[in-house]
């Protein structure tokens, strides 16, 4: 693991080597309890190509863990330095669920612009989270909540093996098998550290419920959306859409967008690794 400074934190990542004349993918991990940038570890195994760059987002992993409240904009800047003085060319970020905000932040941005090729979206949410923000009191008002003792005492509650595996099997994964030892043991090292809570409140606050309709709009990179078959929301009021619905609000709104299902729920490259690799390669490498 190595590290680079951002502000006045110190950020963690690994590198993956791989073809030296082919663009990098840039991988970015989910927020949740317990995740960071070991989240890629099946598809860093499974992966032959081009090299991999996974980062660990402020907040998670081995990196600094701050006491503040993290928005997209904020772990967008974070790669942003990432991608200048670490990666120092551009790369293709490959996105997972609800973190795509922060590619979203990378790609409207003028200066990071450029810095982004192109972007794969792994198991996005539904269109309507992107377009109906939520109050910034709410935010706010959440976020107070979540740091004061009640999160404490939440957090604890959350990183309970029998919390993770209840959640994992009915929100996360298509099949309860693939629900594994392994994958439970990462979430549980991962949030071993009580100071992890701070990135998982930010995203539970909802500060990546904004209106991108019009980022997406004016977004001109080459776009391709990965949606799992039985891909699910635990938001109820988008949980009457399905995958295919999903997939078609994205693709009409990104202006080159290309969108395909795969065998799987919301965390694509986890538990449909093979599956997830065969679709991404074709695109990548038409770039």
């Amino acid at each position: 693991m190595a590290s680079y400074r951002w502000q006045q934190y110190t950020c963690a990542y690994e590198t993956h080597g791989g073809d030296p004349d082919a663009t990098p993918l840039l991988l970015i991990h989910p927020i949740g309890v317990g995740l960071a940038g070991q989240f890629w570890q099946p598809f860093v195994d499974r992966w032959q190509g081009r090299s991999l760059y996974v980062p660990d987002l402020l907040g998670c992993g081995e990196g600094d863990l701050p006491r503040r409240p993290c928005g997209p904009r904020d772990w967008a800047e974070q790669l942003h330095c990432f991608i200048q003085e670490v990666i120092q060319r551009p790369v293709i970020v490959v996105v997972q669920g609800a973190l795509l905000p922060v590619a979203l932040e990378l790609m409207a941005d003028a200066t990071m612009a450029q810095w982004v090729v192109a972007a794969v979206l792994s198991g996005p949410p539904a269109w309507r989270l992107l377009a109906k923000p939520t109050a910034k009191w709410r935010q706010q008002l959440n976020w107070s909540l979540f740091a004061s003792p009640l999160g404490w005492g939440f957090y604890q509650y959350a990183r309970r093996r029998e919390f993770l595996e209840s959640f994992s099997k009915r929100q996360l994964f298509d099949r309860a098998e693939d629900v594994t030892d392994e994958w439970l043991t990462m979430l549980k090292q991962g949030s071993r550290d009580m100071a992890t809570r701070y990135a998982v409140f930010s995203f539970l606050a909802g500060f990546w419920r904004q209106d991108y309709g019009a980022a997406i709009a004016s977004i001109q990179k080459p776009i391709l959306v990965i949606m799992g078959e039985t891909a699910s929301t635990i938001d109820r009021t988008v949980q009457d859409t399905t995958a295919q619905q999903r997939l078609t609000d994205y693709t009409s709104h990104f202006p080159h967008a290309r969108g395909v299902t795969i065998p799987g729920r919301n965390v694509l490259p986890y538990e449909s690794t093979a599956e997830f690799i065969h679709v991404l390669k074709p695109f990548i490498n038409k770039l």
